[in-house]
């Protein structure tokens, strides 16, 4: 099978599939209309995240048997029209769920010891202890949406402390010796933190929202490594503002790729994100929970590891 890889990954993916037998070509710059006209000479292709899937492109796509994603997700993706084409559909959310179950669990300590802050003031000449005193995870009750991988991932690494971990997933018997699954409105009732582990879809689009939000009990804690859509940025920063979220720990942002760095240089910042970045209750990073050194070359060796089960 000849496969075109559209993205640079760990050198290991085309190693592997080289050694499997598989032909590989690169085309890491080429546009998307470029690519297309192309596409028919190829059995499969690899992508991370350059452009999207649709159906013209699949259309082109006439000897395609596979797509590989470096990656958890296939939101950019038309699964079903692939799926209904008899297209193989691979992603690798094991490749970096371990990364992504730490970065929340950071995050999330990182909140709850005020450490940014103490880090910007000392190296300000400030030494506020009281200022600082942090919370302790222990005692607390944590909530999940979504149970998957990444969620899944993030409730093994709490299991370490004393907590309560909930979650709420659409699948039904998702809950395991790491968290107990529950109704929404339970997980609304007890939860000190909220942490996202959903794809996005249209139920999660906008999920997060201020009526959800109200359903909590209590204030809560927000940490987000999933999709940036998912959270409706005004209504965080007014419960924020209101104290109803405490702080959050944001990996994902709705501004982000393409438009996000237009947002430092054309003056049309929103005024919920300027708000973020001078929050002291926030926490940022650029869509990297699943980006280390480690889970680069596991995404990729899953990739190899599905490719050769399902065609060698």
């Amino acid at each position: 099978m000849k496969i075109l890889h559209l993205d640079a990954n760990h050198p290991l993916l085309i190693e592997q599939l080289n050694a499997l037998g598989y032909t590989n070509h690169e085309d890491f710059t080429s546009s998307k209309d470029v690519i297309q006209q192309k596409i028919n000479q190829y059995d499969g292709f690899i992508i991370r995240s350059r452009f999207s899937i649709d159906a013209s492109f699949l259309d082109a796509a006439t000897n395609l048997k596979f797509i590989g994603r470096v990656g958890a997700g296939l939101e950019n993706i038309d699964c079903d029209y692939a799926e209904s084409k008899g297209v193989t559909l691979i992603a690798a959310p094991e490749g970096n769920r371990n990364a992504v179950g730490e970065h929340s669990l950071a995050m999330l300590l990182a909140l709850f010891n005020k450490l940014n802050k103490a880090d910007k003031e000392v190296r300000e000449g400030k030494w506020l202890r009281e200022d600082n005193r942090g919370l302790e995870l222990d005692g607390k009750t944590v909530g999940l949406i979504g149970y998957g991988n990444m969620g899944k991932a993030f409730a093994k690494k709490l299991s370490g402390f004393d907590v309560t971990v909930l979650c709420y997933d659409l699948k039904p018997n998702m809950g395991d010796k790491n968290a107990t699954q529950v109704s929404l409105a339970e997980l609304q009732e007890k939860a000190d933190v909220l942490s996202l582990h959903t794809p996005e879809t249209a139920t999660t689009i906008k999920m997060i929202n201020s009526d959800l939000i109200k359903g909590f009990a209590k204030p809560f804690w927000l940490i987000n490594t999933a999709r940036g859509k998912s959270v409706v940025t005004s209504d965080l920063v007014s419960a924020l503002k209101s104290g109803q979220i405490l702080g959050a720990g944001l990996d994902v942002l709705e501004y982000e790729k393409s438009s996000f760095e237009n947002l430092f240089s054309d003056n049309n910042m929103p005024e919920a994100f300027k708000y973020l970045i001078q929050s002291d209750q926030v926490i940022l990073s650029p869509h990297v929970a699943g980006w280390t050194i480690e889970s680069k070359e596991k995404l990729a060796q899953t990739i190899v590891d599905k490719i050769k089960a399902k065609f060698s």
